[in-house]
């Protein structure tokens, strides 16, 4: 009984500060993401201007910037604690 190593359960997640490091960077991404995809407001509603709402800043790098950082919340969830590596 003079084991004085904690016990961990084997079937709970056992988030380190790394982890959550990981998910915070993960959701900065995607905010950056989500303001990139802002915007374009006219000031006439009248008018429909394509070349603000089709631009290749919305079309394309902001959905890439958000599914980026899904990646990186993904890859913080499934990261396993440096200790428990063998």
């Amino acid at each position: 009984m003079d084991n004085k190593e904690p016990q961990r359960s084997s079937g709970g997640l056992h988030f380190t500060k790394d982890n959550y490091m990981w998910m915070i960077i993960g959701a900065v991404v995607i905010a950056l993401g989500m303001m990139l995809l802002s915007g374009g407001r006219s000031t006439d509603a009248s008018v429909f201007d394509k070349t603000q709402v089709y631009s290749f800043r919305r079309i394309t790098v902001a959905p890439i910037v958000i599914l980026l950082g899904f990646g990186i919340e993904v890859f913080a969830i499934l990261k396993k604690p440096k200790a428990d590596r063998k």
